[in-house]
């Protein structure tokens, strides 16, 4: 992995404790390997029980993610050619094969663009289909690009630079044919450049009628003689050092690229997502769409090419395998590890990775096996760090969860970080009111996750508490938020599981399909929507496993749960 490449480590929406601990202590376990640019990343709000872990071990929140899907910005190149209106043919062709590009920006010195200049341009007007011999001879510039260009040796310029129409002949026959052939086509003197050899009586000839410039070619003398008459009647005079039929083709190239370039060029903006622009850019013509910023300067330039290259940015989920849980746009990025602790859910990567699966409490007990695996040593605060997520994924190693390698661990750690556990646990749970903290809707949103059963979804929000009774306080508003869940998420059904810490029960809201809220076997407090469970204090072991069977029941039952209050069809049966 490049040094400048940045993976973030991020846990699920809504994130809990676990979620943040996890991805602030798997940094610090890269960076303990030496392994450069991982970066702690949060894809949800903070809660109070998070802020008190935080501010107990000095941490900061990690930075905030909300959305990995791939934009433009992921792929454009940023470090544009670009070259200026007043430019030559001669000047672009150098800096597309100096830099291997096919297309040019052309651009103010503030950045704003005025159109786009491609090779394919560029051959076009180099290779002009067979025309009328006047447009053919036109050059657009001025004299001081055409000396440049040749690397003239400058005798005498008039007015060098004053962009003009030029019309370009060369002085190869005798002079009669070759000014009749010049009246002809209509050529003003005043616009004609000249090119001969050391063909005296045309060189005459030329000065005399008042062209605008003479090109002597092959590096010859120029009599005094011509030098003095082209002086006095202001005709322009510079030797050339190639040949004639070379110094017709360079004069050529100075042509300015103002009359060559696109002025209707295609756009679009940094943000963009890329799946958007890949539909517009597939049937676009151009070679390339400009990437213009909210002012209109150029930020950046986007290719047909640019947009098969790998998105750089990359992810190490921690705390959760399931894309519905995983920020937004994860599934178009790439996931290089995964560190987790729940059930496996429906995931598919490109290439191998890391992925670290244990049943275990808590994504902190993985990563703390991890430390203690490679011999490495947290620091007092990383290692309080992993504790509070042990605790606060366990309820302190009480929760059905738990197991032999958690606790061992949370010992293990809190004897790096000088903290004693119960201690520890008491701070963390009595960080207050979930309930009475937020908003009902905020409530639902705090730690809560989607699933999906065989085209059933549903969601699940936990909160923990003292005692029960700030719930049936707000019991009834809570209800109504899951109401509404429901229908923004297009949800069969949502519960709230709210965990008394004391007792270790637990109690069950859910509003949705009737069906599937008949069928809940445990005993009903209020309006056959509040359960009461006790000994019920894991979503991941006991809830979730629990709400399956009943919708494998409802599905061997040939029933559907309804979806955002709509009517679901019956489950497909096997012989159907």
């Amino acid at each position: 992995m490049s040094s400048a490449q940045t993976t973030y480590i991020i846990g699920h929406r809504n994130p809990d404790a676990d979620a943040i601990c996890s991805a602030i202590a798997y940094a610090a376990y890269k960076e303990s390997r030496g392994e450069k640019g991982f970066v702690a990343a949060r894809c949800g709000n903070s809660n109070a029980r998070i802020d008190t872990i935080l501010g107990r071990f000095r941490q900061p929140l990690p930075v905030y993610v909300s959305d990995v899907t791939p934009r433009v910005r992921d792929v454009m190149v940023s470090d544009v050619i670009t070259v200026p209106l007043s430019a030559t043919c001669a000047e672009a062709l150098e800096l597309m094969d100096r830099h291997d590009v096919r297309v040019l920006p052309v651009v103010t010195e503030d950045r704003r663009v005025q159109g786009s200049l491609s090779i394919f341009q560029l051959g076009d007007f180099f290779v002009p289909k067979v025309r009328e011999p006047r447009d053919m001879r036109k050059v657009t510039t001025n004299l001081s690009h055409i000396a440049r260009a040749l690397k003239a040796r400058v005798v005498h310029l008039a007015n060098p630079d004053r962009c003009e129409d030029f019309f370009v002949r060369i002085g190869a026959m005798d002079v009669r044919s070759f000014w009749k052939i010049s009246q002809d086509e209509g050529i003003p003197a005043g616009q004609s450049i000249i090119i001969v050899g050391d063909r005296w009586d045309i060189q005459q000839r030329s000065i005399q009628i008042g062209v605008r410039a003479l090109v002597i070619t092959g590096d010859l003398p120029v009599d005094d003689e011509v030098v003095q008459l082209a002086k006095e009647k202001g005709v322009s005079l510079m030797v050339s050092p190639y040949d004639s039929a070379t110094t017709a083709w360079v004069v050529r190239t100075a042509t300015t690229i103002e009359r060559l370039i696109d002025r209707k060029y295609p756009s679009t903006g940094p943000d963009i997502r890329l799946s958007e622009l890949r539909k517009k850019i597939a049937t676009s013509t151009a070679p390339a769409f400009m990437v213009l910023n909210d002012d209109g300067r150029l930020q950046g330039i986007i290719t047909k090419t640019d947009m098969i290259r790998p998105v750089k940015t990359r992810l190490v989920l921690v705390d959760h395998n399931e894309m519905t849980q995983a920020v937004a746009g994860a599934d178009q990025v790439t996931i290089a590890e995964i560190i987790d602790h729940h059930r496996l859910g429906s995931f598919n990567t490109q290439q191998p990775i890391l992925f670290i699966n244990e049943p275990v409490g808590s994504t902190c007990t993985i990563i703390a096996d991890l430390f203690r695996r490679d011999n490495l040593k947290p620091s007092p605060e990383i290692a309080g760090i992993m504790m509070s997520g042990i605790i606060s994924d366990t309820l302190h190693l009480n929760s059905p969860t738990s197991t032999e390698k958690d606790a061992s661990l949370l010992g293990w750690l809190a004897k790096l970080a000088g903290v004693e556990s119960r201690s520890l646990a008491d701070a963390i749970f009595s960080s207050g009111s979930v309930i009475l903290a937020h908003p009902p809707e905020k409530v639902i949103r705090t730690d809560y996750k989607l699933y999906e059963e065989d085209g059933v979804r549903f969601a699940v929000s936990q909160v923990e508490e003292l005692g029960f009774g700030n719930f049936w306080q707000h019991a009834k508003e809570i209800a109504g938020a899951l109401e509404k869940l429901n229908r923004e998420e297009s949800l069969s059904f949502a519960c709230l599981l709210v965990t008394d810490i004391n007792t270790q029960n637990s109690l069950l809201l859910v509003k949705g399909d009737p069906e599937f809220i008949a069928r809940i076997g445990y005993p009903h407090v209020e309006k056959n929507e509040i359960f009461d469970m006790p000994g019920i204090v894991s979503r991941k072991k006991q809830l979730i496993p629990y709400i399956g069977s009943v919708l494998r029941e409802m599905q061997s039952d040939g029933v559907s749960p309804r979806n955002g209050g709509r009517s679901g069809a019956p489950f497909a049966r096997a012989d159907a």
